[in-house]
Formats: C-alpha cells, sequence, structure tokens
C-alpha cells in the first residue's frame, strides 16, 4: 500500500471524561485529530466517493465512539477510538492525537497514539 493519508482534522466531540468527581457530570470538549493510511489512486482515478476512504464516516465513528463511552483517560478514548477505526474502515495504520483542554490549569493535554502497520 502507498504511504497515502487521509486525514481527519480538529474534530470536537463533547465527551464524558476525567479522573475527577465532578468531571463525570459534566461535558467536556475532546478535539480528535487522525490521519489513516490509504490507498487514493483509484478513488483519484475514478473520481468516485465509492473508491475512496469516507473522511465523513471516519469523523461519525469518532464521535460514535466517545458519545458511546464515559472515559476517565483520554488514553482510553484514543485507544477505543483507533481500535473502532481499524475494525470499520479499510486501513491498516493510523496515527491519532486526542487533545483535551484543561480549563483550570490553562493548557491541554494531548495523547497520539500510532496502531496498525504502515507500508509504503
Amino acid at each position: 500500500m502507498p504511504a497515502d493519508l487521509v486525514s481527519v482534522r480538529d474534530l470536537p466531540v463533547p465527551a464524558v471524561i476525567g479522573v475527577h468527581e465532578w468531571e463525570r457530570e459534566i461535558t467536556q470538549t475532546l478535539v480528535f485529530s487522525v490521519d489513516l493510511a490509504a490507498d487514493v489512486r483509484r478513488a483519484a482515478r475514478n473520481d468516485d466517493l465509492a473508491d475512496a476512504l469516507d473522511y465523513s464516516a471516519v469523523a461519525r465513528t469518532i464521535v460514535s465512539v466517545v458519545e458511546q463511552g464515559r472515559f476517565r483517560l483520554i488514553e482510553t478514548a484514543a485507544e477505543r477510538v483507533a481500535d473502532r477505526l481499524l475494525a470499520g474502515h479499510p486501513v491498516t495504520w493510523l496515527r491519532l492525537e486526542v487533545r483535551k483542554p484543561i480549563a483550570d490549569g490553562g493548557y491541554t493535554a494531548a495523547v497520539t497514539i500510532e496502531r496498525g502497520v504502515r507500508t509504503g
């Protein structure tokens, strides 16, 4: 497979996330960015969505996983999203970043993971 990447960047998703009791009672926004290894040649040649990795479907998968989960750690959210993307889309490798703005800290926490095998 070539080293082509299809990406979804800066996708905000409401989530119940955190280790503190007060965090378990509110919704916070996680921000996802993902690069997925996908061969884009056929889609480019045919100019047809049916031959492409549908980035809207990728975004819907991310939102679905996060909405269904109640995570303590952003590491857990990242792992669950990566697992679902690899299982549900025609990709063999991804790099996923999850960012969580820390309101009372004035910074953003982030986790980046890579899963699968990238060739090309």
